[in-house]
């Protein structure tokens, strides 16, 4: 991908990282014997109130609490050092910080998808794919990127 796409997803990152620490002070006895997370949600799923119930009875297998919900994006979680011990033993990372779909799996799947369509399309311009062989490219295309929206629903 091109550097000035990174350096401003970079960039992106590194503003709601210094948000988070200006929404997020604590001091000594703040940190004494606790730990903190926020968990994110790449589509703002948790506007869904369903969803976040569901979020808070799993973190509380683990032994986290919620502490609060920044927006439909964030929320943030704590937990006494010692329920650590609480690890449900399940697939469910007690440390996990995202939910649904993480952030690099649909860009990558889209962008996949996309340079196949794109690759079909050159080489049939090129005259290097006869034109019999472009509908199933496109076709193909077409149903990875369905498969891609119906993963993201899925895990609404």
């Amino acid at each position: 991908m091109n550097p000035a796409f990174h350096a401003a997803i970079a960039a992106a990152r590194r503003r709601q990282e210094q948000e988070e620490e200006r929404m997020t002070p604590y001091n000594t006895d703040d940190l004494n014997g606790w730990e903190f997370k926020i968990v994110r949600s790449t589509f703002g799923r948790f506007s869904n109130q369903e969803i976040v119930q569901r979020l808070i009875a799993e973190e509380a297998q683990n032994g986290w609490e919620m502490l609060e919900k920044f927006d439909d994006h964030r929320i943030r979680f704590k937990r006494r050092v010692d329920k650590r011990s609480l690890h449900s033993g399940g697939s469910l990372d007690p440390y996990r910080t995202s939910y649904g779909a993480n952030r690099t799996f649909i860009p990558s799947i889209a962008a996949a998808v996309g340079l196949l369509l794109v690759t079909g399309i050159l080489l049939a311009s090129r005259g290097k794919l006869d034109n019999d062989s472009l509908p199933p490219l496109i076709i193909a295309g077409t149903v990875l990127l369905i498969l891609l929206v119906v993963l993201v629903v899925r895990r609404k």
